[in-house]
């Protein structure tokens, strides 16, 4: 559920005309609702109440310092993937014990800021990281609190790019091999072995996967149990999906009905890593029409907003909802919804039947929480947008629009073209 309505053909922000955010901060731009985000993370928080848990926000999803705020006030942590999410994680006031560390291709300087930072645990992707782990904490003269990530070779049923729990994928270490990496691990003088970690993708639509792959991981913890291993955090990932288009995802409290049964009588903290299903419905991203263009075949509405801010569409073929920010009685197009990148991936909507636009109406595009703003980039040079998020009636500024000059920054140019 989110707070993204309609009140007499108007579209809201909980209590905030789109249209005036539109009017005030400029677009493109994204929205997030303040009431949408909290009650996603409260629903995680509530469905695993009785079970001792950390909800560790997955920072890939949507890494906005505010965003990040509201979880940590409410006891969230997060899970990162880089040096540069572990500094805005801290800078937003999560607490360094309730981090945890993945991502195939750790550098050396990223593992030392981790250490140095006494991040609740690394999650390992292969026997060479375990080994540099190792190597850098010796020199740091501390020891590095390590989970392994094993990938349980279990179909999430996602689109192919999200999909990270197979045996052909990058990540993680299979499962098969699992016990002697262990056995490493256990060996290293400078790594504390705490736990295990699972992620099988994004986007999943069913229970089912994540019951499956958590019964694999089980085993395979009584099996380290029987050489001496004691799994004291179990980090079981994220993935959750959320509806797009006319998807039927479960929701946490389904999660925890069927994974709690599984975990009863076990002594391990869970570590859980949602991300879109937290924010994902509780951003919209504003677009204001430039264009209108007759093809051949169809129409194309030119926006303002592109693939350098919303790149999903082009990279996965996303399906997002568009919605007219002014309702009203118009007919009907089959269109295009484009942007203004020089290239012909640049698309929001591709091949749709959809109310007719006027030129200069502002559009929602539904579902932009994640993977929105925290996917985007300067291509062509196009400063990214601004972000707003809001609160009842209230609304406020939490990552102004970059400027040309924002661009250059940190260019330089040498001396002898001076």
């Amino acid at each position: 559920m989110h707070f993204f309505k309609y009140k007499k053909n108007e579209l809201f922000a909980e209590d905030v005309p789109v249209r005036r955010l539109a009017e005030k901060y400029g677009t493109p731009l994204y929205i997030y609702s303040h009431k949408t985000l909290l009650r996603h993370f409260m629903a995680y928080q509530n469905a695993f109440n009785g079970y001792p848990h950390i909800i560790c926000f997955a920072l890939k999803s949507n890494s906005n310092p505010a965003v990040l705020r509201l979880f940590a006030k409410n006891g969230g942590g997060a899970d990162i993937v880089s040096g540069g999410e572990l500094y805005t994680a801290l800078n937003a006031g999560i607490s360094p014990k309730k981090i945890v560390y993945a991502g195939v291709g750790k550098t050396d300087e990223e593992i030392r800021f981790a250490l140095k930072s006494k991040i609740l645990m690394f999650n390992v992707e292969s026997e060479d990281e375990l080994k540099a782990i190792n190597k850098i904490a010796g020199e740091l003269k501390a020891k590095a609190p390590v989970g392994l990530r094993i990938n349980p070779d279990i179909d999430p049923e996602t689109h192919p790019y999200i999909s990270t729990g197979l045996r052909q994928h990058k990540f993680g270490i299979p499962i098969d091999d699992a016990v002697e990496h262990y056995r490493t691990a256990s060996r290293l003088k400078n790594i504390s072995v705490i736990g295990i970690h699972k992620h099988i993708g994004s986007q999943i639509t069913k229970v089912s996967p994540f019951v499956d792959a958590l019964k694999r991981i089980l085993v395979l913890v009584d099996e380290l149990s029987v050489q001496g291993v004691n799994i004291k955090c179990l980090d079981i990932g994220g993935g959750l999906g959320i509806s797009y288009k006319d998807e039927e995802p479960p929701v946490p409290s389904d999660l925890a009905r069927n994974l709690l049964p599984l975990l009863k009588g076990r002594k391990m903290t869970l570590i859980m890593e949602p991300g879109r299903s937290i924010t994902g419905n509780a951003g919209i991203l504003v677009t204001k029409t430039l264009y209108l263009k007759q093809g051949v075949e169809k129409d194309f509405v030119i926006v303002d907003a592109g693939m350098n801010d919303l790149l999903r569409p082009s990279l996965y073929g996303a399906y997002h909802r568009i919605l007219p920010v002014g309702k009203r009685r118009r007919s009907g197009i089959f269109a295009d919804v484009v942007g203004p990148i020089c290239e012909s991936g640049d698309f929001i909507v591709k091949e749709r039947e959809m109310p007719a636009v006027k030129q200069g109406e502002y559009l929602a595009v539904m579902g932009a929480g994640a993977y929105g703003f925290s996917m985007s980039s300067n291509y062509n040079s196009r400063p990214r947008p601004a972000e707003v998020m809001v609160k009842g009636r209230e609304h406020f500024l939490i990552r102004e629009r970059e400027t040309y000059k924002d661009i250059l920054r940190n260019v330089r140019i040498p001396k002898f073209l001076k």
